[in-house]
């Protein structure tokens, strides 16, 4: 071989070298557009799900607190539930209230919404006390994953197993429930100014109990809610609140 092909062949080779260099960069960088997401301009701008479904519900106007709303549903995410429902007792609302909601998170739907009573000693018109204790008569905050029912003193009932360590873990020793009660209703209030109270269950009326129960029985959420600083830092479930209302805070609006 002369000089003269010699060289030629090396420019050849080289540039060889650099073509097939530049073509393995671009479908390495191809391979990575193609299986990274494209991000949404408007992203940023863009309401989270359980806002948008929380005004779509129109919440606010049946009561339910947003902050509530909020924290069923970041920690019903992390639940594994057989029964897409999402129950809520509101506990920041006066007993006077309609503050328990029943919510189809498929359907996009409230089913239900009605008056739900606290324990005796967990307060009077509002809760303000609670406890995983036997025989506190308190009230139980945090998730709960709902079980079989039975027929009690109480008539049907529903079993509840609290998902929460040293929160309300022991609701089943407790034989903490979904039940019906006759102090739960608006001649009640009317009485006395406020709901009944029950020794630590989520009671609900005696004509309402029969169909809340079948909407939640065998592996629904409920979730016990009353704005309390101590839980929302112990809670498990709510780990990450915090990051999750920082990145919203900095590019959502509440339009």
């Amino acid at each position: 071989m002369t000089k003269a092909h010699g060289a030629l062949a090396a420019v050849l080779i080289a540039a060889g070298i650099s073509l097939g260099v530049h073509r393995a960069d671009s479908l390495s960088n191809h391979s990575t557009t193609t299986k990274a997401p494209v991000a949404n301009a408007d992203s940023a701008n863009t309401r989270p799900e359980w806002m948008s479904l929380y005004d779509s519900l129109d919440l606010k106007k049946q009561g339910l607190s947003e902050r509530a709303f909020h924290y069923a549903w970041f920690g019903f995410q992390k639940m594994k539930l057989d029964n897409p429902i999402m129950a809520i007792c509101d506990f920041t609302q006066s007993s006077r209230n309609k503050r328990l909601y029943v919510i189809d998170l498929l359907k996009k739907k409230l089913l239900y919404n009605t008056y739900v009573a606290h324990g005796r000693n967990s307060g009077n018109e509002f809760a303000e006390r609670f406890s995983n204790v036997n025989s506190s008569y308190q009230s139980s905050l945090g998730f709960y994953k709902t079980l079989g029912t039975y027929q009690g003193k109480h008539g049907l009932s529903l079993r509840l197993e609290g998902l929460e360590k040293g929160i309300n873990d022991r609701a089943l020793e407790r034989a903490i429930v979904m039940h019906g009660a006759d102090y739960v209703s608006e001649a009640f209030i009317k009485n006395t100014g406020r709901l009944g109270r029950s020794l630590g269950c989520p009671a609900v009326s005696i004509a309402d109990s029969k169909k809340v129960i079948n909407l939640l029985y065998n592996g629904a959420g409920l979730f016990i809610y009353s704005g309390d600083q101590h839980y929302l830092e112990k809670s498990a479930l709510l780990a990450g609140m915090e990051a999750v209302t920082d990145v919203q805070a900095l590019g959502v609006s509440r339009l």
